[in-house]
């Protein structure tokens, strides 16, 4: 009995789903590699135009066009619903809110240490916002303070009197080229998916299709969230929340209420959806989208060689539109949203040459009657030279006197010759960031 080879039994027939006019490529023996079809260009750059849903004006109208990285969307869809919570036990309102770090990954950066001046409140590291924060004021530029250098360290006085209590935001990056842009991955989707039909190639054709609609219902779902910002509350009778943001890059003293330090040391981002269903809504997006990704990697080998190709194109030109989207320096987007929520504080920056320096200068804004908890966070230096050196600091501004020095506060017998050159330079560290105080802060020039 003959028994046909396996190739013969599972032989393709002849696809009817593609026939009609003849498209140009059609006597071609060229065959795009079905694998590189599905797999071509990534998601991260979908994600980085996701993310900026909420700053362009409209964008949540923008986004139907054939994007690629549909499967790596879905899964970040699937956490954003999973970290829903109902908004009603939130300020008791309906609808629900999501953790934004599931998919922006706003809040995935660790902050700087935090210490209050006033309540002694100590915090090892911050979160997302404090990150910022210090961001923005490294990159200040600051006057500089005459005295020693060793490794120049910044200190920037953040005054956040302008903050007021307010939920929702709503912030819009000024940028009129974005809708022109995104309509040329739009229109290119729509060409590729005409002439993919034009010629019935109905493979490429619902992919394409499918492609445009599952971007676009998912910017929509997506864009229809508020964006809010959320802090806790401060106990009624609190003190002053001043405190100090620390780190190898610089220093960050913070002027303003409870309320006010709690927004930059515990705020998160978040959005929120007035509809109930909105986390059901994200989670069929979610299935929609990882469908839509299975789907096209089954279906498009299917199509023909020109399908493909009108398949790719709709691709490569939505890619190059989300890779003109990432160029957008996301950290710098988060910054102004932060600078707006908090009242567009005022930044004033100092450049002290050494850390010895810079700890006087901030003790001397700070005004501190007993600085001594203070100066030994940012000074953990325990041994006799320092030590003395502490002791007659604090003692100066107990008794409110001028931080200037002379040989009868270093010339001690009990230290040796390089001890007692230490202890000198430390004491003029000191003079120099008493001098810089008087002359650009307690006296600012006109």
């Amino acid at each position: 009995m003959y028994l046909p080879p396996i190739s013969e039994v599972f032989q393709a027939h002849p696809r009817s789903m593609i026939g009609g006019s003849i498209h140009p490529l059609a006597r071609t023996n060229f065959i795009l590699d079905s694998s590189g079809v599905a797999g071509v260009l990534g998601g991260e750059e979908a994600i980085a135009s996701i993310t900026l849903v909420h700053v362009f004006e409209g964008r949540k109208w923008l986004g139907w066009y054939n994007s690629p990285g549909s499967y790596v969307i879905g899964m970040r869809f699937g956490r954003l619903a999973r970290s829903a919570v109902p908004a009603s036990s939130l300020h008791g309102r309906g609808g629900v809110r999501t953790d934004l770090a599931t998919l922006f990954e706003y809040d995935g950066r660790k902050g700087p240490r935090f210490r209050a001046v006033h309540s002694g409140t100590a915090l090892d590291e911050t979160g997302h916002l404090a990150a910022l924060l210090m961001c923005e004021c490294v990159e200040l530029e600051g006057e500089k303070v005459k005295g020693r250098e060793t490794r120049p360290i910044g200190v920037t006085i953040a005054d956040l009197s302008s903050f007021t209590e307010k939920e929702t935001y709503s912030l819009k990056w000024s940028q009129p080229l974005a809708p022109l842009y995104a309509s040329v991955p739009i229109l290119i989707s729509l060409l590729t998916c005409a002439a993919s039909g034009w010629y019935r190639d109905w493979y490429s054709f619902s992919m394409i299709l499918l492609g445009i609609i599952a971007s676009g219902v998912s910017s929509h779902v997506i864009g229809s969230g508020n964006f809010t910002f959320t802090h806790p509350e401060p106990a009624l009778g609190s003190p002053p929340g001043d405190g100090i943001l620390s780190s190898e890059d610089g220093v960050v003293l913070l002027s303003g209420s409870e309320s006010a330090i709690n927004a930059v040391t515990r705020g998160r981002f978040s959005l929120t959806f007035e509809s109930r269903h909105a986390s059901r809504s994200i989670r069929w997006c979610s299935v929609f989208l990882v469908t839509q990704a299975i789907a096209q990697l089954i279906v498009i080998p299917q199509g023909s060689l020109f399908g493909q190709l009108m398949f790719v194109s709709s691709v490569a030109v939505s890619w190059a539109y989300n890779l003109w989207l990432g160029s957008f320096d996301k950290e710098k987007v988060h910054r102004d949203i932060l600078m707006d929520i908090l009242g567009k504080p005022k930044l004033t920056k100092f450049i002290l040459g050494t850390r010895t320096s810079m700890v006087v200068f901030v003790l001397l804004v700070l005004h501190l009657r007993d600085p001594e908890e203070i100066m030994n966070v940012l000074l953990p230096h325990h041994t006799p030279v320092w030590l003395t050196w502490k002791t007659t600091i604090i003692d100066r501004f107990k008794h409110r006197r001028e931080l200037e020095f002379g040989p009868h506060d270093w010339d001690d017998p009990a230290f040796s010759s390089s001890d007692r050159d230490l202890l000198r330079t430390l004491f003029k560290d000191a003079e120099d960031a008493y001098r810089g105080f008087k002359s650009h802060y307690d006296n600012p020039k006109a």
